[in-house]
Formats: structure tokens, sequence, C-alpha cells
């Protein structure tokens, strides 16, 4: 579908499934997003340096600027709670005042969880030109469990993600707009944009420059669409990723001796002599603090341990297991009644995931298929499958070359990405042996799946929104050892090891 018709395509009645995609996202990603009204998992580090963002202390932290700044910046317009001080001596905050407010700092991490739901719908729009596949082939993010607990939390995955369906949204729009001058550049811009702010969460969405390549190719032999793209592309990259950095260093002016290295961070004399002097808003000072906070990831990490399924109390997980869900990690439990317990859980939702990894199966058989017989495929769309497959198989690779704990989370670029190629696979497969998918076909096997991605979440559902379960509920959840789902007084569940106590 080509840019002309894709804008048609979305005057039609496609406000239909886009006003239904974003109620259920809402109800999904937003309702009740300050509940539970309690610390989990690195809310403790993300809140402690948002407070420093509100109170204009210096600090360094081993991800870039942007996740954090919108969680200060939630707290700001919000301001649940009269005292916002209270960690801006720690980088670990502990001992919550009862009565504490969440609603701020997780205002934006849980607002960008529900609008990257909308991009995944504008994605398959501009694949499908069906709104009821588009509505349809959105579910899997819309009803995951493990997205929606931990993008509900006031940490920096919400931003990440936002930032990555939004590359992808503009780089499809940019395959299309080529012939369109004013709006090519629009569009090149906001796709550099977009980069930008995944560059400045996490250092994990570097992979998606490899967006930059794939468009390059694409718009090759077009001389004049190559350098409008790099123009506005690098343009709006650098906007976004020196402004971003910039703000940082603005809102850092004051040094706290109670936090690490007498609140100076193992910050060069030259990094020093900047605060001294308070000239961390000058541009001319901005070369020193940028080198200065990208050689501390090189510090942060080195202290990071390494996986360990022996301990105890280890949440990490090899990479290899992501793509079935293991290992889930019990973020917080709590016994309301004495009886149930409640239990929030990074746990997916089976029937996305497992769909997702089947499609990447699908698409490795596609080019395998290729690859021995040339003649036996014709691809609809082989540059798409081959850039999100390419996306998915890069990060894969990468991090499988990393020697820190990592944690199923980290599984959620590549998550998106299998997302995408479920889509592009449903596109190209038209006959199963003898069984042709005509579009009525296809419409019913979409409905179907939707079907079973809500069962799948409403299964789970107890575990992603704190609602109480007996032992006997929970360990009906529990289908997959490799996913440990351990419910409190219930033998381990691993399959690898067995941790034991050590005197």
């Amino acid at each position: 579908m080509n840019f002309r018709s894709f804008r048609q395509t979305i005057q039609k009645p496609t406000v239909l499934g886009f006003l239904l995609v974003f109620a259920l996202s809402y109800l999904t990603y937003f309702h009740g997003y300050w509940n539970p009204p309690a610390v989990f998992w690195d809310e403790n580090y993300h809140i402690a340096s948002a407070q420093k963002y509100l109170n204009g202390v210096y600090f360094m932290e081993q991800h870039p600027p942007l996740g954090k700044l919108l969680i200060a910046l939630g707290e700001k317009i919000i301001d649940a709670n009269p005292v916002d001080n209270a960690f801006i001596g720690t980088d670990y905050a502990t001992n919550f005042e009862q009565g504490f407010s969440f609603a701020g700092y997780r205002f934006f991490p849980a607002l960008l969880g529900w609008m990257t739901a909308l991009l995944f719908y504008g994605i398959f729009l501009a694949l499908t030109g069906r709104a009821l596949w588009a509505t349809l082939l959105s579910f899997p993010y819309i009803f995951d469990n493990a997205l929606i607990v931990h993008l509900r939390g006031a940490m920096l995955e919400s931003t990440l993600l936002f930032g990555i369906a939004a590359s992808v949204f503009f780089f499809l729009l940019l395959l299309r707009a080529r012939e369109r001058r004013d709006s090519f550049r629009v569009i090149a811009l906001w796709f550099g944009i977009a980069l930008g702010a995944v560059f400045t969460t996490k250092l994990l969405g570097l992979v998606m420059i490899l967006l930059i390549p794939a468009t390059l190719v694409k718009l090759y032999p077009d001389a004049r669409a190559i350098r409008t793209f790099l123009l506005f592309t690098s343009g709006g990259l650098l906007l976004m990723y020196l402004s971003v950095w910039q703000i940082h260093f603005a809102l850092g002016r004051t040094v706290n001796p109670a936090l690490p290295d007498m609140g100076y961070y193992q910050a060069s004399p030259a990094y020093r002599e900047i605060l001294t002097q308070g000239r961390t808003r000058s541009l001319l000072a901005f070369p020193v603090m940028l080198k200065d906070s990208i050689k501390f990831v090189r510090h942060y990490n080195r202290g990071t341990p390494r996986l360990d399924l022996c301990k105890l109390d280890e949440n990490g997980s090899p990479w290899y297991f992501w793509p079935i869900g293991a290992r889930s990690i019990n973020f917080r439990w709590e016994t309301p009644n004495g009886q149930a317990h409640r239990y929030l859980y990074l746990q997916a939702n089976p029937v996305a995931w497992w769909s997702g990894f089947l499609a990447v199966l699908i698409t490795a058989s596609f080019f395998l298929t290729t690859l021995f017989s040339p003649a036996a495929l014709r691809f609809k769309n082989p540059w798409l499958l081959l850039t999100f497959f390419g996306l998915y198989v890069s990060y894969m690779t990468a991090i499988s070359r990393i020697g820190r704990v990592m944690y199923l989370y980290h599984y959620f670029i590549p998550l998106l990405m299998s997302f995408v190629l479920i889509g592009l696979v449903f596109l190209e497969i038209d006959r199963v042996w003898r069984f042709v998918l005509n579009e009525e076909r296809k419409n019913w096997i979409l409905l179907v799946f939707g079907i079973l991605v809500f069962a799948g979440f409403q299964f789970y559902r107890p575990l992603t929104y704190y609602e109480p379960l007996t032992k006997e509920q929970f360990q009906r959840r529990a289908i997959m050892k490799l996913w440990e789902l351990e419910c409190i007084g219930c033998p381990p569940q691993s399959t690898l090891v067995v941790p034991t106590k050590t005197n």
C-alpha cells in the first residue's frame, strides 16, 4: 500500500477500530495505574533519580536520561506528594512513608504504555490496510500481561517501547511517502526524533539504528530521497538526543555529599570544576559532561553481577529462555486476609509470546526455503520480513554476548518485533496445504486469535493487577516449569538447578 492509499484508508471508517484500541488499551494499561500503592522492582532507583531532578541534585546513572526525566515530570505535574526530597541523598529509595502516592511518578510510563497500543494500530493499518485486521493484530500488545505490569510502573521500558513503536511507524510511512517531498521530510524528521527518544532512554535500543540502513537500501538509487532522508532524520535525531542530555545536565546543579564519591560519581576533574563553577547549563561544557556520563556506564556495569541460577533470590534468566516467557519474576506479594495471597508477577501471556516466537520461526523457514530453492516462494513484503527478522536476530545475538545478569523484560524489544512479524506472516500465507485462506477466512482466523489472546490475558490477570489467589488457583497457572512461577509456601519449581541454602 502506497502513502496516498494509506491516507485514504485512515479517512475511511477505521475510526471505530482506533476507538476500540484506544478504549481497550486504556483499561489494560492506564486505568488505576497508581495501584498497587507500593514500590516494586526498579521503582526504588527511578523514583530516587526523579527526586534529584525535582530538587536540582547532580547524579550519574547507567541509563540515559529521558525515561527518568519523564518520571520526574509526571510527579511535577500531578504533585501528589507534599514532600519530594526524601530520597535525594540515596540512589535507592526505601522506607516510603505511609500514604505515599505513585500517581505522579507512574503517570508518563503508564500513559506511554497506553499510547504505544495506538502506534501498533497504526503500524498494522499501514501494513494491512484493514481496520479489523489492524485492531486484532494489536491484541498481543494490548493484552500481554508482562508488558502491562511492567509498563505501569515508574520504570524506563514504557518510554523505550513507545519510541521503538514510533520509529517503526514512521519507518513504514517513509517507505510509502518518497514521492511526496513535504510529507517525506516531515516523516523523516519525526523518524529521527523517535530514534533519538529510543537512544536517550536505554542503550539496548541502539539496535533500532538498523532501520536507517534498511531505509537507505530501499531508497536506493534515488539520490535526492537519500539526501533528504539523511538530512532530516539526522537532524531530528541530534535535536532530540542533544536536547535531552542538555536538560539532564542543566537540572543537576547541586552536589550532595551523601551520594557516591562524595556526590561526584567518579566525575573527571574537568566535570567537577564545571559543577563547582555552576556551569552545567553551558553548551561549552556539554562535551565534557556527556563524555563523563557515557564513561560512567562502563564503570557501573563492571560492578553488575553475572547470572547465577544457584542463588535463592536470582531473578535473572538466560536469553534463550525468553521467547517462551521464562523466567517469570515475582515483583512483590502480600497476604491481605491471611489466606489468599496477592502477587505482582512479570508473567507472559503465553498466547501472545508463543505466537510471536512462532512467527519468528516461520519467517526463518521462509528464508531457509528460499535459500535452498529460490523459486519456491514469492514474498509480498520480502524487505519488511528481512528487516524485522533482522532486528530480532541482531538484538538476540548482541544480548547473548553480554556477561552481566539479564532479565525477562530485556526481551521486550524483540518481542515487539515478533508482534510485527505476526502481521507480516499473516499477510504472506494465503494457503495451508489445500486450504485457501481468502479474506473471509482470514477474518475468522484473526478473530479466533484475538479471543485466544484475550483468554490468556484473563487467565493471568490476577498476577497483573495484584488480585488475591489461593495456592490452588496459583498452581493452575504454572503450566510451564521453566517459568518458575512459585506461590508462597509452595516447593521450588526450577527444572535447571535446585538452589540450596548455605550456612
